[in-house]
């Protein structure tokens, strides 16, 4: 499968701490869609998602390493949809520092430090990326 390179557009988004949506599928192909705290800009073909506590996600991921991210520009009133495929997880180094401390950052500015605890960040290699512009009669002002 081809990689994609993530355009330079989206790396403030996925350095912003917004949290993301996430969708898998089960081997049988039963979906699962979860909100998740993080998706991790690591180079131009890959993403690292926080693995916190999500038992069905992660099984559907190790049975099929295929996954769907959507991730909200709220600034450019727009969303990115990025297709995935896993790679591997890591429980230490660079990534997983860096996400750690931004998790821990974001737990404690809403009262739940200690509770966000970062297992592993999962790699992903990006295999589609595309960014949907908001029509404009979907903003309220």
């Amino acid at each position: 499968m081809p990689m994609t390179r993530l355009p330079s557009e989206i790396r403030p988004v996925l350095e912003s701490g917004t949290p993301g949506v996430m969708v898998t599928c089960s081997a049988d192909g039963a979906p699962n869609a979860t909100v998740i705290s993080q998706v991790y800009y690591v180079d131009e073909t890959h993403a690292a998602l926080s693995f916190q506590f999500f038992s069905k996600t992660i099984r559907n991921v190790r049975e099929n390493p295929r996954a769907f991210v959507c991730v909200f520009d709220i600034a450019g009133q727009a969303h990115w949809e990025v297709q995935l495929q896993f790679e591997r997880s890591e429980t230490a180094g660079p990534v997983f520092d860096a996400m750690d401390m931004q998790i821990e950052a974001i737990a404690s500015m809403t009262g739940m430090s200690g509770i966000f605890k970062l297992r592993a960040a999962d790699i992903y290699r990006v295999l589609s990326v595309e960014r949907v512009q908001h029509p404009r009669w979907a903003h309220v002002e």
